[in-house]
């Protein structure tokens, strides 16, 4: 007896409500353009510059006495945040201290990250300070540039894969799925603030390798069916190749999704942001694969006239 989260024979049409949901997508893919437009990113240290000091103590965390402790410092913009994890022990409490540098400066001074942990052990004596993180602003806005390079270096390597392997009309399909999910991730992520650094950059890479993957599952059987269904329409066939290929996709994006589970429960505060980017990029490349890279191809058409083979004879006209 074995699992199964779809029948073994379904036929379902993935394009009977085409306005819902490949519209829906261009929808969702221009609002998280605005988001990401109107709101920016919250950038991490990694590309924002500055120190980050995590604090932990028996004590509970009181953002408004943090503020009080270092009121009178010498410091650039504070950003005081708790950290909640239900892995932490019950005494267990931690926070971030994000501190910018100073105008004119490309860090925070080492003599600054010791004054603000001399303030807070003041307030708490009992306060720990497990990690502090300084990144300058030059190596930030490198770090930047670097990760849209690979970002556009990655997309660009697909494309050419497809579109060897397959034709350019599924290469088309393939980059357009593989930008809605990371537009929309990455929307996702300005709407509501959460922490974007270099590993959210890994996670996005790691969502368009797992989106490719579908999107190629699904293209190649499309190609095997061509051959078998030549008088059948383009849109039937699609049909058909999702329909086959339904069971392992859904199969393999559960249990992918059972392991980030896992990790956004288990795997703590440091690695939630990448989880959950992953975790949200994961349904967004099951669902691209199954409703979207489809219909750009489709809409693109394909050229299903047979193809001369060359089997080495000479033309009628050269032979005498």
């Amino acid at each position: 007896m074995r699992l199964r989260l779809a029948p073994e024979h379904t036929n379902f049409d993935f394009f009977k409500h085409a306005y819902l949901t490949f519209g829906g997508s261009a929808v969702l893919t221009v609002l998280a353009l605005v988001a990401w437009a109107v709101m920016g990113l919250n950038f991490g240290i990694d590309f924002k510059g500055g120190t980050t000091i995590r604090t932990e103590s028996t004590m509970a965390v009181d953002i408004g006495a943090y503020r009080d402790a270092l009121a009178g410092q010498d410091l650039g913009d504070v950003s005081i945040t708790e950290v909640f994890d239900p892995t932490f022990r019950e005494d267990q409490h931690v926070a971030m201290i994000r501190i910018a540098p100073l105008e004119g400066y490309e860090a925070v001074t080492p003599e600054v990250i010791n004054t603000v942990e001399a303030a807070l052990n003041a307030h708490d004596p009992a306060m720990t300070f497990p990690s502090v993180e300084s990144v300058g602003a030059k190596v930030s806005g490198e770090l930047i540039w670097s990760a849209i390079l690979a970002m556009v270096a990655a997309t660009g390597c697909i494309l050419v894969y497809i579109w060897l392997r397959f034709e350019w009309q599924y290469a088309v399909g393939a980059v357009a799925a593989l930008v809605h999910d990371i537009f929309i991730t990455i929307g996702v992520f300005a709407a509501f603030q959460i922490k974007f650094d270099l590993t959210i950059i890994a996670a996005l890479l790691t969502i368009l390798g797992y989106s490719i993957n579908d999107t190629v599952v699904v293209f190649d059987r499309l190609r095997e069916n061509l051959q078998k269904y030549k008088t059948t329409p383009l849109r039937d066939v699609m049909n058909i190749s999702v329909n086959q290929t339904l069971s392992r996709t859904l199969m393999t994006s559960f249990t992918t999704l059972l392991a980030l589970i896992a990790m956004l429960i288990f795997g703590g505060d440091v690695i939630r942001g990448f989880t959950f980017a992953i975790f949200f990029g994961v349904i967004l490349g099951t669902y691209s694969s199954v409703f979207v890279a489809k219909n750009i191809v489709l809409f693109l058409g394909l050229d299903r006239s047979e193809k001369p083979k060359d089997d080495g004879s000479m033309p009628s006209q050269a032979k005498a």
